[in-house]
C-alpha cells in the first residue's frame, strides 16, 4: 500500500494535478455533477448533507438509536450488510437498537466519496464505513449509498444500502507490504512519475516520498505515510503535497492488489475524492488506477491505467 497507489493518492488530495497528473495523464473535462443554480447554493447543500453525515456516526457511536433513526424520513429504508430491509424510522429504530444491543461499543468511522445533487430536493451520497464491533475486535469494511430528499427544508435519509467489502481483524500488519519497498517509476505521456518508499519508525509505517516531472518541466512532489489504523481496525494513509494539499485514505485489500478511500482537500481548499486501485503483476512491476475522482464537487474521468516499474537497487 506504500502503495505508490501511492500517486493515486495523492492524485486526489494534492492539487489539480493530483486529480489527474499526479499518478497519471493529463486531465480530461470535468462533467458537472449538481444542478443547484449556484456554487453557493450548492456549497450550503453539501454542508449540510456532511453535517447530517456527521451527526449520523455521532449518534451511532452513542447508540443512540432512535437518534439514528431520526435522521431517516418517515417512510425511509434501509438494507443493511445481509440484505435485511427495514422500512419506515420504527423498524429503523428497532433495527439499529438490537444491533447496539449486541455490540454496545461498536464504533464507526464515514468517508464521503461523492455527493451529487440531482435537484434541489434529492441528493446522492456514495462512500465507504469502517463499523468497529466491539465483540470480537473486528472492523467491518462496507461501501454505502444514500438517497437524499429535503423535508420541510431540511435533508433527510430516504433510502440507504450498505454491502460489506472485507472483515479485517487488529492482528493484521503491513508485512505483506513489504515488497513495495524501494524505489518505482513510470512515464506517460512525458509525464515521469518517481516514488521512494521505505519503512520508517521501527517498520509501523511505509513512508513514501513521490514526485512527479511533467512535460513542461514543471513538477509536483509530496510525502504519505502508510501503517495500521488500530481504533478502526484497517490501513490508513496519510498524503501530503507540496502546494499544502492533502488526504486521508481508507485501504482494503482486493483480489491481487489494494483499494483506497480517498478524501481530502487541495491547496486552494477544494475537497477531493477518489477510488484509488492498485493491482500488483509481479516482484517488479504493478498497475495503479485512480477512479471516481471528485474536486470541488464536479466529477472527473477515471486516470487511464499507469504500470509503474521497480528499479534495480543499484540505480
Amino acid at each position: 500500500m506504500r502503495i505508490d497507489v501511492c500517486r493515486a493518492l495523492c492524485c486526489i488530495a494534492l492539487s489539480i494535478a493530483s486529480l489527474g497528473a499526479c499518478e497519471a495523464q493529463e486531465t480530461k473535462r470535468p462533467s458537472i455533477v449538481q444542478s443547484p443554480e449556484s456554487t453557493e447554493a450548492q456549497d450550503k447543500e453539501f454542508a449540510a448533507l456532511r453535517a447530517g453525515a456527521q451527526a449520523f456516526v455521532e449518534a451511532f457511536n452513542k447508540g443512540d438509536a432512535q437518534a439514528v433513526a431520526a435522521l431517516w424520513t418517515e417512510d425511509g429504508e434501509y438494507v443493511d450488510d445481509t440484505g435485511r430491509s427495514f422500512v419506515g424510522r420504527e423498524a429503523i429504530e428497532k433495527g439499529y437498537a438490537e444491533f447496539f444491543a449486541d455490540n454496545g461499543k461498536a464504533k464507526i468511522q464515514i468517508m464521503i466519496g461523492s455527493l451529487r445533487l440531482l435537484s434541489n430536493d434529492v441528493a446522492i451520497e456514495d462512500g465507504h464505513t469502517a463499523n468497529e464491533a466491539a465483540a470480537d475486535g473486528a472492523a467491518g469494511i462496507s461501501d454505502y449509498t444514500v438517497v437524499h430528499a429535503k423535508v420541510d427544508g431540511k435533508w433527510h435519509m430516504a433510502s440507504v444500502r450498505v454491502e460489506l467489502i472485507e472483515s479485517l481483524v487488529a492482528q493484521q500488519n503491513l508485512a505483506d507490504l513489504d515488497w513495495l519497498v524501494g524505489t518505482w517509476v513510470a512515464e506517460d505521456r512525458g509525464n515521469k512519475h518517481k516514488s521512494v518508499c521505505r519503512w520508517v519508525s521501527d517498520q509501523s509505517f511505509v513512508q513514501r516520498d513521490f514526485k512527479v516531472t511533467r512535460l513542461d518541466g514543471t513538477q509536483t512532489s509530496g510525502v504519505q505515510l502508510i501503517g495500521w489504523n488500530p481504533q478502526g481496525g484497517y490501513v490508513q494513509s496519510w498524503t501530503f503535497s507540496a502546494d499544502g494539499g492533502h488526504a486521508v485514505g481508507a485501504w482494503t485489500p482486493t483480489e491481487g492488489g489494494w483499494s483506497a478511500q480517498m478524501q481530502g482537500m487541495t491547496g486552494d481548499g477544494m475537497s477531493t475524492s477518489s477510488t484509488n486501485i492498485l493491482k500488483r503483476l509481479d516482484d517488479k512491476a504493478y498497475v495503479w488506477q485512480s477512479v471516481d475522482r471528485t474536486m470541488g464537487g464536479v466529477a472527473y474521468p477515471d486516470t487511464d491505467e499507469v504500470i509503474l516499474k521497480r528499479l534495480p537497487v543499484n540505480q
